[in-house]
């Protein structure tokens, strides 16, 4: 309690001094930004400790230098090298019993470790639900019964996902009840074996799209079951697309949700798919999440509450973007930032007709991969367009529920925390959605999946735009071709369609001398 009356009006970069972080999935995409952040802005900290799978051949130190070494850590190794060995590998696994972690290191972290951020999850929407209840529900009941024993634990952050209520229209900052009880679908998964389970599952997950969004909603409420007297606190980010500003606009690393499926589109092999135009689209950059991850296990230490706070950090209230903004701001940079070697003119659209938007899958996306293959295999090339159409194709229907549906997630408790920050910590740890401008966020996101995954030197970008500009002309060209084929065969078949063609080149031809 002395800590707590201590740290009450403490600024958040001072709360983190000479206390150690545990971090479960640093490798991730977000637990990347969160290492990183707290070096940068918290440089009083003392030790962060990540937990790391050893790999096949490679120990977790091997592991915890690659990481350092990436992208990220730039301005860190340049300016402030010496935080980076504060990062200290645990070795341990997510799915293993007590995490995999030796007695020794889990002495440690009892003894050493005050804020838990739990951020490991398969983040699979179509994971098998047996594999996802042993990674995202036994997983966080591990580190539940880890923490349970930590002597001077303040602060537990759980990262959920906004759309673990995807069966709900209006989702408020609070858990809500469940039809399954957590423990009784562990159950099932360790009695049943894989199968079973599979059969099982379109029961169990009810009117929610996958497994992924089902097990975080049942990982909360044991969270609510078993937490006890532990300071745990939820944050609910949407859809988690490139950084916004730190440590570097556009920062991206993973092809997941719609990364992907954009780097596609810009090749030009990806041209339709479904989704509504007028529904919200509910997109995060990823330094917001963490920067709000950070202030809320500053809040839950300084403000102990008898129930878990809950944080849904969405962009929808406060700074909505339409599907149709955001597809036609995605194409706009796409065309200004083009990649290299593009196969078509980048281009494309939201379709609302399942039955047109498979028309169009398979004559825009399919057919040419057939014939692109066919002559990869004519040159002796591996034939490896269809593949990946196939790997597209599977990505988009795990996204069309969720760019045909909207919600409103309710963000009271993001906004009062946004108002209990200082001004220096409200400008250090931004989470205001307000300030992202959408078009400028954008264009950074197209540089930054240029850049960061398909690992393109930006000096190749007059060269690309030359390319794109002339795939411009050629598609038009086409275009022209397949107008004048279908009006030749109409002219051939129709004495109206070529009266009807005659008056309109009449027309053309007038406006023309009038305007000469």
């Amino acid at each position: 309690m002395s800590t707590m009356t201590a740290t009450q009006h403490t600024s958040v970069k001072d709360f983190y001094r000479d206390r150690s972080i545990f971090i479960t999935g640093a490798t991730g995409f977000m637990g990347k930004v969160l290492v990183e952040k707290l070096l940068r802005s918290c440089p009083g900290i003392k030790n962060i400790y990540v937990l790391m799978r050893p790999k096949k051949g490679q120990e977790v130190q091997q592991r915890l230098r690659e990481l350092l070494n990436a992208p990220l850590f730039d301005k860190l190794r340049r300016y402030r090298p010496h935080e980076l060995s504060k990062v200290i590998p645990v070795a341990g696994d997510i799915t293993e019993h007590e995490l995999g972690i030796s007695e020794a290191d889990q002495n440690m972290l009892i003894r050493y470790v005050s804020i838990v951020f739990h951020s490991a999850a398969t983040v699979k929407f179509d994971e098998a639900l047996k594999l996802s209840v042993t990674i995202n529900m036994v997983g966080t009941k591990q580190l539940l019964n880890l923490c349970h024993r930590m002597d001077n634990l303040e602060a537990l952050v759980h990262v959920s996902t906004a759309y673990c209520n995807c069966d709900r229209t209006d989702v408020a900052e609070e858990i809500y009840p469940l039809s399954a009880e957590p423990e009784h679908v562990i159950a099932l998964t360790k009695v049943m074996d894989a199968r079973m389970v599979d059969d099982i599952t379109p029961t169990l997950i009810g009117r929610r799209p996958n497994t992924y969004t089902f097990t975080k909603a049942l990982t909360e409420r044991m969270l609510q079951s078993e937490t006890g007297y532990l300071p745990v606190t939820i944050v609910r980010p949407s859809i988690v697309l490139s950084s916004l500003k730190e440590p570097v606009a556009g920062w991206v690393d993973n092809w997941n949700g719609p990364t992907g499926i954009i780097a596609a589109a810009g090749k030009g092999f990806f041209r339709t798919m479904l989704c509504y135009e007028d529904k919200i689209a509910d997109l995060v950059p990823v330094d917001i999440v963490i920067n709000l991850m950070i202030c809320a296990a500053w809040r839950t230490a300084t403000n102990r509450t008898k129930t878990i706070p809950v944080y849904n950090c969405c962009t929808g209230r406060q700074n909505p973007i339409t599907w149709k903004k955001f597809v036609d701001l995605i194409f706009k940079y796409t065309r200004m930032h083009p990649p290299n070697d593009v196969i078509w003119y980048p281009g494309g659209q939201c379709r609302t007709s399942t039955v047109m938007n498979s028309l169009c899958r398979l004559f825009q996306h399919m057919l040419p991969a057939h014939i692109l293959d066919f002559v990869l295999r004519l040159k002796g090339k591996p034939s490896i367009m269809v593949g990946i159409q196939t790997k597209l194709h599977k990505a988009t229907q795990c996204l069309e529920y969720f760019s045909t549906n909207e919600w409103n997630f309710s963000d009271d408790n993001v906004r009062l925390l946004g108002e209990q920050l200082s001004p220096e910590d409200r400008q250090t740890f931004m989470f205001d959605v307000r300030e992202i401008d959408w078009p400028s966020y954008l264009e950074h996101y197209i540089l930054g999946i240029r850049h960061f995954i398909l690992k393109e030197n930006p000096d190749t970008l007059p060269a690309a735009r030359s390319h794109v500009r002339k795939l411009y002309w050629i598609q038009k060209v086409v275009q022209m071709g397949i107008l004048v084929a279908v009006l030749r065969f109409l002219l051939l078949r129709s004495s109206i369609a070529r009266t009807a063609f005659f008056s309109l080149l009449s027309i053309v031809l007038r406006v023309c001398r009038m305007i000469v």
